[in-house]
């Protein structure tokens, strides 16, 4: 008994390659702005007493949402 199979294994091409690249980094950095601008949006949304108890001023916002979304 033959078993007949049609595996298709396309190679990218450079330009196609590229293409989805660009579409990976673009998902990445889209994903990584929505964590800034949520973690900026809900600290900014505490009072300055629940970020003194966090231990943070109104100062450290833009970095602690920074590092939340963009560092490891």
């Amino acid at each position: 008994m033959a078993y007949a199979t049609n595996i298709q294994t396309t190679a990218q091409s450079g330009l196609v390659a590229r293409l989805n690249a660009a579409i990976v980094a673009l998902r990445a950095h889209s994903a990584r702005r929505r964590v800034y601008k949520e973690t900026f949006r809900e600290l900014s949304a505490l009072s300055n007493r629940e970020l003194c108890d966090l231990g943070l001023s109104r100062s450290e916002i833009r970095r602690v949402a920074y590092q939340a979304a963009y560092e490891v």
